[in-house]
């Protein structure tokens, strides 16, 4: 029964205020399934009365879990708990209604791949590998597609990309689940950073992983943070955006990664580097796969740089460990499909993928523009070449309060909670994308909503009662 959580003798956390360690006990009884969608919860004077505190204690432990989008409540139906967490669920596809833009979903600026595509595809059957396209293919891809891809990736990371150490996949998600699956055994410890991608955590979920946070600053990972977690916890990897952090754009120093790796190396941690935007940013420090390519597997996609639709990524791995991932991938899919191999293929040969590039760039740089000069009053964490930002909100704003009132206003981002590996640091952010909008207009229309929100939007929400 939930009334028996709360008790005398269940607040012993001394550093965690206890209306939050009252909001952390139900939350993680909804996360374990204990309560479900619907479920009303004891009167908040029950709760008071049961745990011995005030009820003013309790009113802020609800008013914690509506802002989480845990609970809702309403006059004369008491508090339940909320039918989904719709602000920080999982999303792969924008919601494309009248009236509403939603900035939730990273993908591309511009056309330029349909455009290319549609000049490509009558071209097709004159290519000599058109043929192999109705054959089945070797788990690691077709050779010409890892010659092809080896080719452009050498020029991205600033080093050898050996076709035989390289892996073609359905995207870097794809990729990084045969990762996880070849080196790692259930129970095997992942560090990340506190606030992340969120599809490690739905991945190492699955896989039975646990999924450890490390502490961030400004810069990024925090070294001395890792070289503890790396004592403690003895990690099998370490989960790396490197380039344009997802969601906070931050792009680790030379120096920074030179340290990370340095103590991945003195522990034996691989490091999985998962840089899909670097082929968006210029001038970017080294990457992991050419200063310490032994230890290092790395993550590589056409989702977020040229098109989500294309489902095209490679992995490039130590070779002791290329067959084991094509062992996880032949296991996941048998092979990949060799069609979009042979479209990004062409695309790198012809040209068209830096042409793309350059395109998405520019768009991006002046959508960026737009977003600090509509929110200049808002603390924002930026690169000019992301295509997302993180907004910091002010008091007295929640993250997922924010979504919602967003919501109301006719604007999608997505809540801090859906990046945050635990939830006792929950950022009080939101990630929005810029390249989500169908021009800059619309851009511009989503980012007047938001600023009106931020400024008044509070009178939004439903009462905590």
């Amino acid at each position: 029964m939930l009334s028996a959580l709360f008790d005398k003798t269940a607040f012993t956390d001394a550093e965690t205020p206890i209306y939050r360690q009252i909001a952390n006990a139900i939350a993680a009884k909804i996360a374990s399934g204990e309560l479900v969608a619907g479920e009303r919860l004891p009167s908040q004077r029950d709760i008071a009365r049961q745990a011995g505190v005030n009820l003013t204690t309790v009113t802020r432990a609800f008013a914690e879990l509506q802002e989480r989008g845990l609970v809702t409540s309403r006059p004369g139906r008491g508090s339940l708990i909320a039918a989904e967490r719709e602000a920080a669920h999982f999303k792969s596809a924008p919601l494309d209604e009248q009236g509403y833009i939603d900035l939730s979903v990273n993908r591309p600026a511009t056309a330029g791949y349909l455009e290319a595509l549609a000049t490509l595809l009558p071209r097709l059957p004159e290519d000599p590998r058109y043929a192999a396209l109705q054959d089945f293919h070797e788990p690691e891809g077709p050779d010409w597609a890892r010659e092809a891809v080896a080719g452009w990736l050498a020029t991205q990371i600033g080093s050898e990309a050996p076709p035989q150490r390289l892996l073609v996949t359905n995207g870097a998600q794809h990729g990084l689940s045969c990762v996880l699956s070849a080196i790692a055994r259930p129970g095997d410890v992942i560090l990340a950073d506190a606030v992340t991608y969120q599809g490690i955590g739905a991945l190492c979920r699955s896989l039975d992983l646990v999924l450890k946070p490390v502490e961030m600053d400004g810069e990024g990972m925090r070294p001395d943070a890792f070289a503890r977690a790396c004592t403690e916890l003895t990690p099998r990897a370490v989960f790396l955006v490197p380039t344009l952090h997802n969601p906070t754009t931050v792009t680790l120093s030379g120096d920074r990664r030179r340290a990370l790796a340095k103590t991945a190396r003195s522990h034996g941690v691989l490091l999985i580097e998962d840089d899909v935007y670097r082929p968006l940013k210029d001038d970017t420090p080294q990457a992991f796969a050419a200063s310490d390519p032994d230890i290092t597997i790395h993550l590589g996609s056409f989702s977020k740089s040229i098109a989500p639709g294309l489902r095209f990524g490679a992995v490039l791995a130590p070779p002791t460990l290329v067959g084991e991932i094509a062992a996880m991938l032949r296991i996941n899919c048998w092979s990949t499909g060799p069609l979009t191999a042979l479209i990004a293929a062409r695309m790198i040969e012809d040209g068209q993928v830096e042409r793309i590039l350059e395109g998405q760039k520019r768009e991006f740089e002046a959508r960026q523009v737009l977003v600090r000069e509509m929110l200049c009053d808002v603390d924002l964490s930026q690169d000019p070449q992301a295509p997302h930002a993180w907004v910091h909100l002010p008091e007295p704003w929640h993250a997922n309060a924010f979504v919602r009132a967003a919501g109301l206003a006719g604007v999608g981002v997505l809540s801090g909670e859906a990046f945050a590996i635990s939830r006792n640091a929950v950022p009080h952010a939101v990630r929005i994308n810029v390249g989500a909008a169908r021009s800059r207009e619309q851009l511009r229309e989503a980012l007047t909503r938001l600023r009106e929100v931020l400024r008044d939007g509070r009178h939004l929400l439903e009462p905590v009662i």
